[in-house]
């Protein structure tokens, strides 16, 4: 059996789509920059990580010579947007067509357009666009923010209010629709043999829209740290994030501001190709942010060490 190539795989979205292809029983080729930092896929019995540099083409031809699929997960939220959301794509289109590869599943983002307010949508919405002329059997996802245990969402909202005594909460009325990161595996893994989905785009989305004050004040809640908002006005918003844009670890970029200015939910219930309904958030957020997943995180580290 010919493999699936994973890009992006080690990371957040990716170890979930792993699994679901491993439970598949697909072969899986994750390619990653460091091997060790991949140890959660090392274990599976289907998959082989290897080391290699997606950005290079000859690297890529290699990966895809004995695969008949191609996943691309790749996304970042600050940084070079060109090189890793549009050269990569335009890359790995060149690699399959090189290689034979005639699937290619792409992961984009809700509101990619060559049109859109931020840089981070505008190079999400040119790769989709070479995606769909690729001439590839292509399905691509476009999902909302995505939550789950690894998140840097609710994750990094609830860490801050451990820190800080007041949330100055920039575009705090942006509304979003998030959707919990097994049901976009889900879609992903679904969709890699079902020929229905070829040539389809598809908004992934979960049951509930909130703005962000919202969010903000839930991940408190479920922690027990609850701070008082004090949303921002644009001009304020945008100062901030010029600001935290220089320091280490990027909480906020004035281009997550212009993305902000949409909202970022979908216009169509979840796909009902893939089965079932996206599940609640209220339903899983508790089990990775409240008191009793902390203790159970700390369990889990005296016993490793």
């Amino acid at each position: 059996m010919k493999n699936v190539v994973v890009l992006g795989g080690s990371g957040f979205v990716g170890r979930y789509v792993v699994n679901e292809l491993t439970a598949q029983e697909e072969p899986v080729i994750v390619p990653t920059r460091w091997r060790e930092g991949a140890k959660h896929l090392i274990v599976l019995p289907t998959v082989d990580v290897v080391e290699a540099d997606v950005h290079d083409p000859a690297a890529l031809v290699a990966l895809c010579a004995d695969a008949w699929a191609v996943i691309n997960l790749v996304g970042i939220l600050h940084g070079d947007f060109q090189r890793v959301h549009v050269e990569l794509a335009r890359k790995l289109i060149s690699a399959c067509q090189t290689a034979g590869v005639k699937r290619l599943l792409h992961l984009s983002a809700l509101n990619a357009s060559k049109e859109g307010p931020s840089r981070y949508l505008r190079s999400k919405g040119e790769a989709e666009e070479m995606v769909a002329a690729s001439g590839l059997n292509w399905t691509i996802f476009r999902p909302s923010v995505i939550f789950g245990r690894e998140d840097r969402f609710l994750n990094l909202f609830a860490q801050l209010q451990s820190i800080f005594p007041v949330m100055l909460l920039g575009c705090a009325d942006a509304r979003f629709q998030p959707v919990f990161v097994e049901d976009v595996a889900r879609a992903v893994a679904h969709s890699l043999r079902d020929e229905t989905t070829f040539g389809q785009r598809y908004q992934l989305c979960g049951p509930k829209v909130y703005r962000l004050r919202e969010l903000v004040q839930y991940a408190g809640e479920v922690t027990g740290r609850r701070r008082p908002i004090a949303p921002l006005p644009h001009v304020l918003a945008e100062l901030q994030a010029a600001v935290l844009e220089h320091l280490p670890g990027r909480l906020m970029t004035r281009d997550n501001i212009a993305s902000m200015q949409v909202d970022n939910v979908c216009d169509c219930p979840f796909p009902a190709a893939f089965g079932g309904r996206p599940v609640p958030l209220e339903t899983i957020v508790p089990t990775y942010l409240g008191p009793a997943a902390s203790r159970d995180r700390y369990a889990e580290y005296r016993t490793r060490h």
